[in-house]
């Protein structure tokens, strides 16, 4: 009966100490969405990260493409569209990096998982300004895929002063928009998801 109860004893410490059953392992990564976000050493990455941040509906990179006051001495500011600041008049009264979070991630969450927000780009332009600014200038059309009842199509034209920051990073910090078309402007979107 010793024997016995030797045996299991020493069948269950093995067994144990061969399953690691005591060892810590990797924690699993959180669920996190999918990131094509470049570090932008260059203006021409913000606007690649910029239309990434809308394919992968991916808001913290879509924020990491403005001014971050920690970095550089500027502040964001938006200018709208005339056709859109006369319909929500919240989009001239200091419109900030906050009030974008909440414009995008409304847009994100009203879009199916497996539909992409496209944002295209054409005649673009850059213009330096200084050793660490410049301006980028270029027409767009928007197309968001979601089912409520606002446009789903935005095109114009669109102004963004770059700088770069003590990273040697470059960030939007003004951005002017103008609509050129029949079509809604992208502060209209705004508008209509904040």
């Amino acid at each position: 009966m010793i024997k016995v109860k030797s045996a299991l004893f020493f069948l269950i410490i093995f067994s144990l100490v061969s399953c690691d059953l005591f060892n810590t392992r990797e924690p699993q990564a959180p669920d996190q969405g999918r990131s094509n976000f470049i570090p932008p050493t260059e203006p021409q990455i913000v606007i690649q990260n910029l239309k990434n941040s809308f394919i992968d509906k991916n808001v913290q990179n879509y924020l990491a493409c403005l001014v971050d006051t920690i970095f550089v001495n500027k502040k964001f500011k938006f200018l709208p569209s005339s056709e859109a600041a006369s319909s929500f008049a919240f989009l001239v009264l200091d419109w900030n990096i906050a009030d974008e979070r909440k414009y995008f991630n409304s847009v994100v969450s009203k879009v199916p998982k497996d539909f992409p927000i496209s944002l295209n780009l054409n005649d673009e332009n850059y213009s330096s300004l200084t050793a660490d600014t410049l301006v980028y200038t270029a027409s767009y059309f928007i197309n968001v895929p979601h089912s409520s009842s606002e446009p789903k199509n935005y095109a114009g034209n669109v102004q963004f002063n770059l700088v770069r920051d003590s990273r040697s990073n470059w960030s939007i910090y003004y951005w002017k928009d103008t609509r050129s078309s029949n079509l809604p402007s992208w502060s209209e979107l705004k508008g209509y998801f904040y």
